[in-house]
């Protein structure tokens, strides 16, 4: 397996899957911040030191495989160029931050993208594991188990009073970021998303874009996540995160069918408009593509178009972003030729589709 693996499908093999209910919620995401307890933190590291804990992955993990997370790729990302980085963020297999780093930063990524452990980013090691779908409770078990096993070889920084040390305070505790991705477009078009937010926020909870902090909900995509991690288990922050989600979910299906009762016909013509765009668009920029995209799931999700596949929206939310289109250009482009271009993969998808 090299890096092109991870850079020709615009979709990770375990997106395909099916997950309780996936109709709205994308995807479970758990990560673990943990540090070596011997060795300076990130923050403060020289690069020596940095340098000791990459090659350290390198030489223990590099294409081993713990149960059916296999073959876990290493890739430096000093060895990456800027479009190459892109396309790992684009499709959440490394951070933001990841991406900006130099020098020692890495990542080990499973042969079918479920779980990547980022090396040297904030904390010495990231541990980020999905699943499709809302299991939050699988996923912290596994990630979990993941965690164990990398224990049986590296001593974390834990204080019995405090929990796991990490780099930012708001991390202490468990070090865990519970996340899920939910599309939310029925409560976005009726604006109930933005009275919600504050009453998330004060649950301990915090609602960002598809990136993470400081992103912007592109298509009707929040991420919500748990803000806490002193003073609760795990277990209590998974429970206090998915009875928030679970309302959620209530909430846009009720959304759903109130709009289909009440503007059904105006609904279908969004819907049905948003298609059209996507089919015969000539240039179209992201947050256009975006919008098209989230309309059209809904649409499948209500049952309104059914020659399209979700996997192919899911495909295409990811496949239409700079990076991806700079890849499969093999060249910069500028903004206008990235439009162009996403038009044109966009029709073609479609029309293969049919």
């Amino acid at each position: 397996m090299t890096l092109e693996h991870f850079m020709n499908e615009a979709i990770s093999p375990w997106m395909r899957e099916e997950g309780p209910d996936n109709d709205i919620v994308l995807s479970s995401r758990i990560r673990l911040a943990r540090n070596f307890a011997d060795m300076p933190f990130p923050i403060i590291a020289d690069q020596k030191d940095l340098e000791k804990i990459r090659e350290f992955f390198q030489i223990e993990y590099e294409h081993t495989s713990f149960q059916d997370y296999k073959d876990l790729e290493f890739v430096s990302i000093r060895d990456l160029t800027a479009i190459e980085k892109s396309v790992l963020v684009e499709k959440h297999l490394i951070s933001p931050l990841l991406a900006k780093k130099e020098g020692a930063a890495a990542t080990l990524i499973s042969e079918n993208e479920q779980v990547s452990i980022m090396i040297n980013e904030e904390d010495h090691i990231r541990i980020q594991l999905y699943f499709p779908g809302l299991q939050l409770t699988k996923a912290l078990t596994k990630a979990l188990e993941l965690d164990d096993w990398l224990e049986e070889k590296v001593s974390y920084a834990f204080d019995e009073t405090r929990g796991f040390l990490t780099s930012c305070p708001t991390n202490v505790g468990t070090g865990m970021r519970a996340s899920v991705m939910m599309h939310l477009p029925a409560l976005a078009m009726t604006k109930q998303i933005n009275r919600m937010m504050p009453a998330i926020n004060q649950l301990g909870l915090v609602v960002r874009g598809i990136y993470g902090e400081g992103s912007e909900a592109l298509g009707n995509l929040f991420q919500i996540s748990n803000q806490i991690t002193l003073g609760k288990t795990e277990e209590h922050i998974i429970e206090d995160l998915e009875s928030v989600v679970q309302q959620l979910i209530g909430h846009e299906r009720k959304a759903r069918n109130r709009i289909l009762e009440q503007s059904g016909i105006e609904l279908e013509d969004r819907i049905y408009r948003s298609l059209g765009v996507l089919e015969y668009s000539r240039i179209i920029e992201s947050k256009e593509a975006a919008r098209c995209l989230s309309n059209v799931r809904l649409g499948i999700d209500l049952g309104i178009i059914k020659n399209v596949s979700r996997n192919i929206l899911n495909e295409l939310m990811v496949l239409t972003q700079p990076g991806f289109l700079q890849y499969f250009a093999k060249k910069t482009l500028t903004a206008n030729e990235r439009d162009i271009l996403r038009a044109s993969l966009i029709r073609e998808r479609l029309q293969f589709e049919k």
